[in-house]
């Protein structure tokens, strides 16, 4: 397995390692040899000639190659697919991996929706932020959190950035054309004409950068920032325009909810927010106000099912829920939840005391694919065991000091726990995520964006999917269909931005973006022309959305996917800028 830097804490650790010289290159069409392994053998081998091979030469090529070594991660899934498993057996290992990444799908969902978001809702509500600016800032961090933790997991290593151009775009596509299609079908609305107007015109120029810089072949310094500095420019118009608006109506409107994560824009004609039940309410609730012991308490803390809403469910939702809960249940013993909106804040004092010790571990040996828990101390101690040691101590001492039935006054410092450990865990799901595409991309030949546009976009956006469509069948469109655009803006800017950034050094300000594959312009082009539609056809029709729009947007995503693939086998040809 490969020991460099992965994931967030690996793109953290990433450029201070990077000798000085030529720029760094992030390949985003295809994989490439790092450029460390190209100076250093006379020709460097791509890993996708591994299946050119004979079978029984598999293992050796792929243990031999430098460009094979997947970085960072707890799972060489190459050397499982090609060494492990006999050639024969190649299908069923496939098989294997795709579960797994659609187990992996499963983890990020349910840890943004149950734990990162609820930590970043109860942070923006300690900070006393207003709802529009934690809408865009906190909680569109907490929805597009797989998104962006995949990008930038995806940019820490130049054979994997195409993964994170296909997504970023992909992604894109599948929102503004087939979410936004489907809520037109499900339920014809009247669009709110100004958010949807900023949304769109804030996401095109986010798509015209994008597209220059990868024009250019290159992204500087100032350019990543500009990625962030347009997002912070967006979250003020934001916030000026819902003031310009109140203070013209002048009485009194009130700010969308903060489970609105995704939605804070739409301000010109309130609509009546509903609550999203979460699996854990009741479990939580007491039925008499009596005293638990805590041992009781802990074990209805841990309990990821509601029994009365299981026996209310269908069997495909029992059937979903089965494979949840043991990721509800690790993620319950290793991340605590604030949630501001109950009496005691979601306060279990035999649960938060164990995620003392467990938060850290987690913290630990996570960092860096455990690299960091694992070390030894001159030679002798390591470093997990003296985090052990340590929050042992202070998971006692807090044990003693407070009660079951009042939460401390200190009790808010556990969302920005609960806020980092669940970011740890999106990390480590997104680089196992990571590494996997990468891996079916070479079994299969496959470049990295047309993986990234459909595997990975597919998957990080499925959520979004699901709970825009629900609201609009609820009779929400007009919030679901502004979700659209609000969230993607988020997703691309800091995305590309946060991506590039850190990989940048003082003595490197500067990363090379080469689009090796003509399907990154298609790509691009197709996003483009999505919006061009939306901005031009919405307006035509008074902002009245109904289902001829929505059919138009679905079947122009199939006319794109068709036309991608149909470039990926190189069926059809374009010539690159």
């Amino acid at each position: 397995m490969g020991q460099g830097p992965a994931g967030l804490p690996g793109a953290l650790s990433l450029p201070g390692a990077l000798p000085a010289g030529p720029p760094l290159l992030l390949d985003a069409g295809h994989t490439v040899p790092p450029a460390g392994d190209a100076l250093s053998h006379a020709r460097s081998l791509d890993c996708w000639e591994v299946r050119e091979h004979n079978s029984s030469e598999w293992c050796h090529f792929i243990r031999s190659n430098p460009d094979c070594r997947l970085d960072g991660g707890f799972l060489d899934y190459l050397d499982g697919v090609f060494c492990v498993f006999p050639p024969r057996l190649l299908p069923l290992a496939v098989t294997l991996y795709a579960l797994w990444l659609l187990y992996l799908f499963i983890i990020l969902g349910v840890t943004a929706e149950k734990f990162f978001c609820p930590n970043l809702s109860a942070i923006s509500t300690n900070l006393k932020l207003s709802h529009n600016v934690a809408g865009v800032t906190f909680l569109a961090f907490g929805n597009g959190a797989p998104d962006v933790f995949s990008a930038v997991v995806a940019f820490s290593d130049p054979r994997t950035a195409g993964l994170a151009i296909g997504a970023i775009f992909g992604a894109g596509v599948f929102v503004t054309t087939v979410v936004a299609g489907g809520i037109a079908l499900v339920k014809p609305f009247t669009a709110a004409s100004r958010p949807f107007l900023r949304d769109i015109i804030f996401y095109m120029v986010a798509v015209f950068l994008t597209f220059v810089v990868l024009y250019l072949g290159r992204i500087r310094l100032g350019e990543a920032l500009g990625y962030l500095g347009l997002y912070v420019f967006y979250v003020l118009t934001v916030v000026l325009c819902t003031w310009i608006h109140r203070r013209q109506r002048g009485d009194g409107l009130a700010s969308p909810g903060a489970w609105e994560p995704e939605m804070p824009t739409d301000v010109e004609e309130p609509e009546p927010s509903s609550t999203n039940s979460g699996d854990y309410g009741e479990e939580y609730r007491p039925l008499l106000p009596s005293r638990e012991s805590s041992l009781r308490i802990l074990a209805s803390a841990l309990s990821p099912l509601d029994y009365r809403k299981w026996r209310r469910k269908p069997w495909y939702w029992r059937l979903f829920k089965a494979f949840r809960v043991p990721v509800e249940l690790v993620l319950l013993l290793t991340v605590p939840v604030v949630d501001p909106d109950k009496d005691d804040l979601n306060w279990k004092r035999p649960l938060n005391c164990l995620h003392i010790l467990t938060s850290p571990l987690l913290c630990v040996l996570t960092l860096k694919s455990g690299a960091y828990g694992l070390y030894q101390i001159q030679g002798i101690f390591p470093v997990w065991a003296l985090v052990t040691l340590v929050a042992s101590a202070l998971a006692l001492i807090i044990f003693i000091t407070t009660s079951n039935e009042e939460p401390p006054k200190y009790h808010c410092v556990f969302a920005f726990l609960g806020f980092l450990a669940s970011a740890m865990w999106i990390n480590a799901a997104a680089t196992e995520l990571v590494n996997i595409l990468r891996t079916l991309g070479i079994i299969f030949q496959l470049s990295n964006t047309v993986l990234g546009l459909t595997l990975l976009a597919w998957g990080n956006s499925i959520g979004d999917t699901f709970s825009d469509l629900t609201m609009a069948r609820q009779g929400y469109p007009r919030m679901a269909f502004s979700a659209c655009f609000g969230g993607i803006i988020f997703n691309i800017l800091v995305g590309v931005g946060l991506g590039c950034l850190l990989q940048m050094t003082s003595s490197q300000p500067l990363v090379k973006l080469e689009p090796d594959s003509p399907l990154v312009w298609v790509l691009a082009g197709a996003l483009g022309l999505s919006l061009v539609f939306s901005l031009v056809t919405v307006p035509a029709q008074c902002f009245q959305l109904g289902q001829p729009y929505g059919v138009c947007l679905i079947a122009s995503y199939l006319l794109f996917l068709c036309v991608a693939l149909l470039t990926e086998f190189r069926v059809i040809h374009f010539s690159t800028p």
